[in-house]
Protein backbone atom coordinates (compact mmCIF):
# COMPACT_ATOMS: atom_id res chain seq x y z
CA UNK A 1 0.00 0.00 0.00
CA UNK A 2 3.04 2.71 1.12
CA UNK A 3 4.92 1.78 -2.73
CA UNK A 4 1.04 2.53 -4.56
CA UNK A 5 0.59 5.62 -2.34
CA UNK A 6 4.43 7.10 -2.73
CA UNK A 7 3.83 6.26 -6.88
CA UNK A 8 0.72 8.14 -7.01
CA UNK A 9 2.29 11.36 -4.81
CA UNK A 10 5.07 10.88 -7.14
CA UNK A 11 3.36 11.32 -10.39
CA UNK A 12 1.20 13.82 -8.85
CA UNK A 13 3.69 15.74 -8.03
CA UNK A 14 5.40 15.66 -11.75
CA UNK A 15 1.73 16.50 -13.73
CA UNK A 16 1.58 19.62 -11.35
CA UNK A 17 4.99 20.51 -12.40
CA UNK A 18 4.11 20.14 -16.24
CA UNK A 19 0.82 21.93 -16.05
CA UNK A 20 2.66 24.90 -14.95
CA UNK A 21 5.70 24.61 -17.14
CA UNK A 22 3.22 24.43 -20.03
CA UNK A 23 0.79 27.10 -18.56
CA UNK A 24 2.93 29.25 -16.46
CA UNK A 25 1.00 32.59 -14.70
CA UNK A 26 -1.57 32.84 -18.38
CA UNK A 27 -3.20 29.72 -16.55
CA UNK A 28 -3.88 31.46 -13.45
CA UNK A 29 -4.58 34.95 -15.38
CA UNK A 30 -6.50 33.88 -18.40
CA UNK A 31 -9.59 35.34 -17.85
CA UNK A 32 -7.80 38.78 -17.10
CA UNK A 33 -5.75 38.45 -20.71
CA UNK A 34 -8.75 37.36 -22.51
CA UNK A 35 -10.71 40.19 -21.05
CA UNK A 36 -8.23 42.59 -22.37
CA UNK A 37 -8.01 40.59 -25.70
CA UNK A 38 -11.35 41.37 -26.53
CA UNK A 39 -11.43 44.80 -25.75
CA UNK A 40 -8.39 44.90 -28.30
CA UNK A 41 -10.24 43.24 -30.75
CA UNK A 42 -13.90 45.34 -29.91
CA UNK A 43 -11.58 49.16 -30.79
CA UNK A 44 -11.74 50.76 -27.76
CA UNK A 45 -10.98 54.03 -30.01
CA UNK A 46 -14.35 55.13 -32.32
CA UNK A 47 -13.89 57.52 -34.63
CA UNK A 48 -14.73 61.38 -33.31
CA UNK A 49 -17.20 62.91 -35.18
CA UNK A 50 -14.96 64.79 -37.95
CA UNK A 51 -11.71 64.12 -35.84
CA UNK A 52 -9.75 60.99 -36.31
CA UNK A 53 -9.68 58.29 -32.93
CA UNK A 54 -10.85 59.49 -29.96
CA UNK A 55 -8.47 59.20 -26.84
CA UNK A 56 -9.06 56.04 -24.08
CA UNK A 57 -7.27 57.39 -20.89
CA UNK A 58 -7.62 54.30 -18.71
CA UNK A 59 -6.57 51.40 -21.22
CA UNK A 60 -4.57 49.25 -19.00
CA UNK A 61 -0.67 48.91 -20.07
CA UNK A 62 0.55 45.74 -18.62
CA UNK A 63 0.88 43.79 -22.01
CA UNK A 64 2.24 46.59 -23.77
CA UNK A 65 5.97 46.12 -24.26
CA UNK A 66 7.93 49.16 -25.85
CA UNK A 67 9.25 48.50 -28.94
CA UNK A 68 12.70 49.55 -30.78
CA UNK A 69 12.04 52.32 -32.99
CA UNK A 70 13.63 55.01 -35.14
CA UNK A 71 11.62 58.00 -34.11
CA UNK A 72 11.18 61.35 -35.31
CA UNK A 73 8.86 63.90 -33.97
CA UNK A 74 8.38 66.59 -37.04
CA UNK A 75 6.67 69.87 -35.06
CA UNK A 76 4.81 72.51 -36.16
CA UNK A 77 6.18 75.73 -34.26
CA UNK A 78 5.01 78.66 -36.76
CA UNK A 79 3.86 81.85 -35.11
CA UNK A 80 0.46 80.20 -34.58
CA UNK A 81 1.88 78.47 -32.14
CA UNK A 82 2.08 80.67 -29.12
CA UNK A 83 5.26 80.18 -26.48
CA UNK A 84 3.01 78.67 -23.85
CA UNK A 85 1.55 76.30 -26.57
CA UNK A 86 4.96 75.24 -27.66
CA UNK A 87 6.02 74.65 -24.41
CA UNK A 88 3.05 72.20 -23.97
CA UNK A 89 4.14 70.60 -26.69
CA UNK A 90 7.60 69.86 -25.47
CA UNK A 91 6.13 68.79 -22.28
CA UNK A 92 4.17 66.04 -24.02
CA UNK A 93 7.31 65.13 -26.34
CA UNK A 94 8.97 64.71 -22.70
CA UNK A 95 5.82 62.12 -21.46
CA UNK A 96 6.30 60.53 -24.99
CA UNK A 97 9.79 59.63 -24.14
CA UNK A 98 8.97 58.41 -20.65
CA UNK A 99 6.61 56.09 -21.52
CA UNK A 100 9.68 54.42 -24.56
CA UNK A 101 12.46 52.65 -24.01
CA UNK A 102 15.52 55.13 -25.07
CA UNK A 103 18.77 53.76 -26.20
CA UNK A 104 21.09 52.45 -29.06
CA UNK A 105 19.58 49.39 -29.38
CA UNK A 106 16.03 50.30 -28.33
CA UNK A 107 14.28 53.71 -29.32
CA UNK A 108 16.17 56.48 -31.15
CA UNK A 109 14.69 60.01 -31.27
CA UNK A 110 15.26 62.85 -33.66
CA UNK A 111 13.20 65.64 -33.98
CA UNK A 112 12.35 68.19 -36.78
CA UNK A 113 11.36 71.88 -35.97
CA UNK A 114 9.35 73.40 -39.08
CA UNK A 115 8.02 76.91 -40.05
CA UNK A 116 8.98 78.55 -43.34
CA UNK A 117 11.86 76.98 -42.55
CA UNK A 118 13.11 73.46 -41.46
CA UNK A 119 15.56 72.48 -39.25
CA UNK A 120 16.63 69.58 -37.52
CA UNK A 121 17.13 69.81 -34.01
CA UNK A 122 18.96 66.33 -33.66
CA UNK A 123 19.56 63.36 -35.16
CA UNK A 124 18.45 59.90 -34.11
CA UNK A 125 22.66 58.98 -33.20
CA UNK A 126 22.98 62.12 -31.18
CA UNK A 127 21.19 60.67 -27.90
CA UNK A 128 21.16 57.35 -26.20
CA UNK A 129 18.93 58.43 -23.07
CA UNK A 130 15.71 59.73 -21.76
CA UNK A 131 17.53 62.35 -19.68
CA UNK A 132 19.56 63.99 -22.61
CA UNK A 133 16.66 63.77 -25.21
CA UNK A 134 14.58 65.60 -22.62
CA UNK A 135 16.74 68.26 -21.92
CA UNK A 136 17.39 69.00 -25.80
CA UNK A 137 13.68 69.46 -26.32
CA UNK A 138 13.95 71.52 -23.16
CA UNK A 139 16.22 73.71 -25.41
CA UNK A 140 14.14 74.18 -28.52
CA UNK A 141 12.39 77.42 -29.58
CA UNK A 142 10.10 78.31 -31.96
CA UNK A 143 10.80 79.41 -35.66
CA UNK A 144 8.88 81.78 -37.31
CA UNK A 145 5.35 82.32 -39.68
CA UNK A 146 5.08 79.70 -42.31
CA UNK A 147 3.66 76.12 -42.01
CA UNK A 148 6.00 74.14 -44.36
CA UNK A 149 4.79 70.66 -44.06
CA UNK A 150 5.98 68.69 -47.49
CA UNK A 151 9.12 70.38 -47.09
CA UNK A 152 9.28 69.11 -43.21
CA UNK A 153 8.42 65.52 -44.00
CA UNK A 154 10.58 65.63 -47.26
CA UNK A 155 13.81 66.73 -44.78
CA UNK A 156 12.95 64.08 -42.26
CA UNK A 157 12.63 61.30 -45.01
CA UNK A 158 16.07 62.12 -46.95
CA UNK A 159 17.95 63.60 -44.24
CA UNK A 160 16.66 61.91 -40.72
CA UNK A 161 15.75 58.39 -41.70
CA UNK A 162 18.87 57.13 -43.41
CA UNK A 163 21.62 55.36 -41.67
CA UNK A 164 24.59 58.42 -41.89
CA UNK A 165 22.04 59.63 -39.41
CA UNK A 166 21.62 56.79 -37.15
CA UNK A 167 18.60 54.90 -38.32
CA UNK A 168 18.62 51.16 -38.59
CA UNK A 169 19.80 49.09 -41.62
CA UNK A 170 16.39 47.88 -43.12
CA UNK A 171 17.44 44.15 -42.44
CA UNK A 172 17.00 44.85 -38.63
CA UNK A 173 13.18 45.39 -39.04
CA UNK A 174 13.36 48.06 -36.99
CA UNK A 175 10.22 50.47 -36.97
CA UNK A 176 10.72 54.09 -38.71
CA UNK A 177 7.71 55.94 -36.90
CA UNK A 178 7.20 60.06 -37.82
CA UNK A 179 4.79 61.90 -35.79
CA UNK A 180 3.93 65.31 -37.29
CA UNK A 181 2.09 67.98 -34.51
CA UNK A 182 0.10 70.92 -36.67
CA UNK A 183 -2.15 73.41 -35.94
CA UNK A 184 -2.13 75.29 -39.93
CA UNK A 185 -2.82 74.11 -43.05
CA UNK A 186 -0.22 73.16 -45.08
CA UNK A 187 1.33 76.16 -47.36
CA UNK A 188 3.11 73.26 -49.70
CA UNK A 189 1.94 70.21 -51.38
CA UNK A 190 1.83 67.22 -48.58
CA UNK A 191 0.44 64.16 -50.72
CA UNK A 192 3.10 63.50 -52.97
CA UNK A 193 6.11 63.65 -50.52
CA UNK A 194 4.33 61.55 -47.88
CA UNK A 195 3.28 59.05 -50.06
CA UNK A 196 6.88 58.45 -50.95
CA UNK A 197 7.77 58.41 -47.42
CA UNK A 198 5.37 56.23 -46.54
CA UNK A 199 6.25 53.86 -49.92
CA UNK A 200 9.84 53.98 -48.16
CA UNK A 201 9.00 52.06 -44.85
CA UNK A 202 7.95 55.50 -42.30
CA UNK A 203 4.64 54.88 -40.53
CA UNK A 204 3.26 58.40 -39.90
CA UNK A 205 1.19 59.37 -37.38
CA UNK A 206 -0.22 62.99 -37.90
CA UNK A 207 -1.76 65.54 -34.30
CA UNK A 208 -4.54 67.80 -35.67
CA UNK A 209 -4.85 70.92 -33.05
CA UNK A 210 -7.19 73.69 -32.79
CA UNK A 211 -7.27 74.84 -36.46
CA UNK A 212 -5.24 72.21 -37.85
CA UNK A 213 -7.11 70.81 -41.71
CA UNK A 214 -8.33 67.32 -41.22
CA UNK A 215 -8.16 66.75 -44.98
CA UNK A 216 -4.54 67.28 -45.37
CA UNK A 217 -3.81 65.30 -42.00
CA UNK A 218 -5.48 62.42 -43.80
CA UNK A 219 -3.15 63.20 -46.75
CA UNK A 220 -0.47 62.87 -44.70
CA UNK A 221 -1.13 59.78 -42.16
CA UNK A 222 -0.62 55.89 -42.95
CA UNK A 223 -3.59 53.60 -43.16
CA UNK A 224 -5.84 52.87 -41.54
CA UNK A 225 -6.50 56.43 -40.97
CA UNK A 226 -8.67 55.49 -37.90
CA UNK A 227 -5.13 54.52 -36.00
CA UNK A 228 -2.87 57.35 -37.55
CA UNK A 229 -4.85 60.25 -37.43
CA UNK A 230 -5.56 62.62 -34.32
CA UNK A 231 -7.18 65.62 -33.07
CA UNK A 232 -7.42 67.71 -29.87
CA UNK A 233 -9.19 70.85 -29.22
CA UNK A 234 -6.47 72.92 -27.36
CA UNK A 235 -2.38 72.48 -27.00
CA UNK A 236 -3.69 72.11 -23.24
CA UNK A 237 -4.70 68.46 -23.63
CA UNK A 238 -2.46 67.43 -25.88
CA UNK A 239 -0.20 65.41 -23.69
CA UNK A 240 -3.22 63.41 -23.11
CA UNK A 241 -1.98 61.65 -26.13
CA UNK A 242 0.62 59.99 -24.30
CA UNK A 243 -1.23 57.41 -22.84
CA UNK A 244 -2.71 56.38 -26.78
CA UNK A 245 0.54 56.43 -28.03
CA UNK A 246 2.13 54.41 -25.58
CA UNK A 247 -0.53 51.34 -26.58
CA UNK A 248 -0.18 52.22 -30.15
CA UNK A 249 3.58 52.67 -30.17
CA UNK A 250 4.30 49.64 -27.90
CA UNK A 251 4.43 45.60 -28.67
CA UNK A 252 1.50 44.10 -27.46
CA UNK A 253 2.56 40.77 -25.38
CA UNK A 254 0.88 38.46 -28.63
CA UNK A 255 1.69 35.45 -25.56
CA UNK A 256 -0.06 36.97 -22.84
CA UNK A 257 -3.54 37.44 -25.07
CA UNK A 258 -3.62 33.84 -25.44
CA UNK A 259 -1.48 31.29 -27.14
CA UNK A 260 -1.31 27.35 -28.24
CA UNK A 261 2.28 26.90 -27.37
CA UNK A 262 2.80 23.32 -25.53
CA UNK A 263 5.79 24.53 -23.44
CA UNK A 264 7.15 27.69 -23.66
CA UNK A 265 5.54 30.69 -25.83
CA UNK A 266 8.18 33.50 -27.26
CA UNK A 267 6.73 36.86 -28.02
CA UNK A 268 7.92 38.12 -31.71
CA UNK A 269 6.28 41.45 -32.44
CA UNK A 270 2.41 41.49 -32.79
CA UNK A 271 2.63 37.51 -32.83
CA UNK A 272 4.96 34.60 -31.44
CA UNK A 273 5.68 31.21 -31.79
CA UNK A 274 6.39 28.10 -29.84
CA UNK A 275 9.82 26.91 -28.16
CA UNK A 276 10.21 23.35 -26.65
CA UNK A 277 11.85 22.94 -22.94
CA UNK A 278 15.61 21.25 -22.80
CA UNK A 279 15.62 18.02 -23.91
CA UNK A 280 12.41 18.30 -26.14
CA UNK A 281 12.34 19.46 -30.07
CA UNK A 282 9.09 21.00 -31.94
CA UNK A 283 6.66 19.01 -34.04
CA UNK A 284 5.79 19.95 -37.92
CA UNK A 285 2.82 21.77 -36.31
CA UNK A 286 5.16 24.25 -34.52
CA UNK A 287 3.00 24.16 -31.12
CA UNK A 288 3.55 20.63 -29.66
CA UNK A 289 6.89 19.47 -28.24
CA UNK A 290 8.63 15.82 -28.35
CA UNK A 291 11.19 14.33 -25.79
CA UNK A 292 14.56 14.20 -28.13
CA UNK A 293 15.39 10.10 -28.13
CA UNK A 294 18.78 10.75 -26.59
CA UNK A 295 17.25 12.37 -23.68
CA UNK A 296 14.90 9.05 -23.18
CA UNK A 297 17.20 6.77 -20.86
CA UNK A 298 18.58 10.36 -18.78
CA UNK A 299 15.13 10.39 -17.93
CA UNK A 300 14.27 7.20 -16.99
CA UNK A 301 17.46 7.45 -14.90
CA UNK A 302 16.32 10.90 -13.26
CA UNK A 303 13.15 9.38 -12.44
CA UNK A 304 15.07 6.53 -10.73
CA UNK A 305 16.47 9.08 -8.72
CA UNK A 306 13.57 10.59 -7.57
CA UNK A 307 12.23 7.64 -6.62
CA UNK A 308 10.63 7.33 -2.95
CA UNK A 309 12.43 5.90 -0.09
CA UNK A 310 9.27 3.24 0.43
CA UNK A 311 10.52 2.07 -3.37
CA UNK A 312 13.95 2.56 -2.78
CA UNK A 313 13.19 -0.01 0.39
CA UNK A 314 11.18 -2.31 -1.82
CA UNK A 315 13.71 -2.94 -4.56
CA UNK A 316 16.13 -3.87 -1.45
CA UNK A 317 13.80 -6.18 -0.07
CA UNK A 318 13.46 -7.89 -3.20
CA UNK A 319 16.86 -7.94 -4.26
CA UNK A 320 17.71 -9.56 -0.76
CA UNK A 321 14.92 -12.25 -1.15
CA UNK A 322 16.41 -12.97 -4.85
CA UNK A 323 20.07 -13.26 -3.23
CA UNK A 324 18.79 -15.60 -0.71
CA UNK A 325 17.07 -18.12 -3.07
CA UNK A 326 19.65 -18.26 -5.54
CA UNK A 327 21.74 -19.05 -2.36
CA UNK A 328 19.52 -21.82 -1.13
CA UNK A 329 19.62 -23.40 -4.70
CA UNK A 330 22.90 -23.35 -4.90
CA UNK A 331 22.94 -25.25 -1.70
CA UNK A 332 20.68 -27.78 -3.31
CA UNK A 333 22.30 -27.95 -6.27
CA UNK A 334 25.66 -28.90 -4.39
CA UNK A 335 24.27 -31.63 -2.10
CA UNK A 336 22.22 -33.20 -5.11
CA UNK A 337 25.98 -33.45 -6.90
CA UNK A 338 27.93 -35.14 -3.65
CA UNK A 339 24.65 -37.93 -3.49
CA UNK A 340 24.99 -38.71 -7.18
CA UNK A 341 28.86 -38.97 -6.69
CA UNK A 342 27.83 -41.69 -3.33
CA UNK A 343 26.32 -43.69 -5.50
CA UNK A 344 27.86 -43.38 -8.89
Amino acid sequence: MTFFICTFVFCLSAFLKEVEGTYGPYARNQNHHQLYADRQRAHLFPNMPGHGNSINFGAPAELCKSRPLDLVFIIDSSRSVRPAEFEKVKIFLSEMVDSLDIGADATRVALVNYASTVTIEFLLKKYFSKAEVKQAFSRIDPLSTGTMTGMAIKTAMELVFTETAGARPLKKNIGKVAIIVTDGRPQDKVEEVAAAARASGIEIYAIGVDRADMGSLKLMASQPLDDHVFYVETYGVIEKLTSKFRETLCGFDACALGHNCEHICVNNNASYFCKCREGYVINSDKKTCSKQANEEARGDLTENACMCEAQIAFQRKVHISIQTLTSRLDDITNRVQQFDLRHA
